[in-house]
């Protein structure tokens, strides 16, 4: 039986993070990717927060656009302009495979085609077995600590007898997404290549939509996605008319030379209830890691595999250890602030005109808006008195709508 210290399962930004890091540090590595190609097949508008590529040593190339601009459009179709960042776009096949070749030139070695079947614990160690795609042979490794990232289609109560990571919630919280990649015989309008743009709705059968349209270097990514499921030619006719209002802004004089259409599940629910156990370790999507009202992972994601990496090199010899000191940081980072984005948003789709009220608070205060967007620990005491403020006014306003 093959035998590793540290095997990542999913060469996303979480697990291409963990390898990196653990790699860089001295620990044998090994990275299990399903995909042929690393990031080919992920349906994602890859926007990325101010300062993504600084925190994780990355090549500014792969930035697409700079995005000084969110427009939040709400039920009624009403743009609400939010200075900030700025963010930046990318596209998952150049994001995914960039930090997947970091990970490599660290001495992380990546299997492509490589699909996790189960994983059992045995006596010190995990014992994972994998479909080896490219011959169609099952293969078995052993390892002293497994990153699990294969995001939100993670489904753990197939891969493991052990009941660690059910979590009754996890169905709840899935999406069903659908994205276009339009490509334009010219340049869309200015403005397209400076905001993010994210659209809250009602469809016409009463789902809650979120959709979105954000700027790439060659095309414009326009998707939309809902709690639950939506029959194909439903969910393709909803995309439809949305691209069209976003074609008659953006584009109305350009022609579109091809489109290219994404789908897949995404998450927008609770953060998994169990992170680690028995030296398995869940990050990024698969771990419910993911911003509830605007669909933001990827920086969660990546900080994930940076926190299993590093609680790896603490205690080496102890999954266990590991394991603790990995759920400690993660849940004093993230959890907190996601579940509330989440009781936030199900507060909104309770009463959809809520939005409005919310995006013109946003709207009308930088402040605000700065200290809502930044993380817990990055807040000051005035940007928490702002932000106490704000969200009583709109709590006030909301309780009559």
């Amino acid at each position: 039986m093959e035998e590793v210290e540290f095997l990542v399962v999913g060469a996303g930004p979480a697990g291409s993070t963990a390898a990196r890091e653990a790699a860089s540090a001295g620990i044998e590595t090994l990275v299990l990717e399903k995909d042929r190609v690393v990031g080919a097949k992920r349906v994602c508008a890859a926007g990325l927060r101010p300062g993504f590529c600084e925190t994780f040593d990355l090549p500014r190339d792969v930035v697409h656009c700079d995005t000084p601009r969110l427009a939040l459009f709400d039920a009624q179709g009403r743009e609400h302009e939010v200075l900030f960042g700025p963010g930046h776009t990318s596209t998952r096949e150049e994001l995914d495979g960039t930090m997947a070749r970091l990970a490599q030139a660290a001495g992380a070695e990546i299997r492509t085609q490589s699909l996790l079947k189960h994983f059992h614990r045995e006596r010190d160690r995990v014992v994972v077995e994998y479909a080896d795609i490219t011959n169609g042979t099952r293969r078995t490794v052993r390892a002293r600590s497994v990153f699990v990232a294969t995001g939100a289609t993670a489904r753990f109560d197939r891969l493991s007898e052990e009941r660690a990571f059910d979590d009754p919630r996890w169905d709840a919280g899935l999406m069903t997404t659908l994205q276009y990649r339009v490509y334009l015989d010219r340049p869309a309008a200015a403005i397209a290549y400076q905001t993010l743009e994210l659209h809250y709705y009602v469809s016409r059968g009463a789902r809650q939509i979120v959709a979105w349209m954000f700027p790439k270097r060659d095309h414009l990514a326009i998707g939309l996605g809902l709690l639950g499921k939506l029959p194909g030619a439903e969910l393709r006719k909803e995309l439809d008319a949305f691209t069209e209002r976003v074609g008659r802004r953006l584009y109305p004089a350009a022609a579109v030379t091809h489109v290219k259409e994404e789908g897949h599940l995404l998450f927008g629910g609770w953060p998994r209830a169990e992170v680690a156990e028995s030296g398995v370790m869940v990050g990024g999507t698969a771990a419910g890691l993911v911003d509830a009202t605007n669909g933001e992972g990827i920086f969660e994601a990546a900080m994930s595999g940076r926190f299993a990496a590093h609680a790896i090199l603490e205690h080496r010899d102890s999954p266990q250890a590991s394991g603790n000191r990995y759920r400690e940081r993660l849940n004093a980072r993230f959890r907190r602030r996601l579940e509330h984005r989440v009781r936030l948003m199900r507060f909104l789709e309770e009463r959809p005109k809520r939005y409005a009220l919310l995006f013109e608070e946003l709207a009308s205060s930088t402040r605000f808006s700065n200290a809502l967007y930044r993380e817990d620990r990055e807040r000051t005491p005035f940007d928490r008195l702002v932000l106490y403020a704000h969200a009583l006014r709109f709590g006030l306003r909301a309780s009559f709508v």
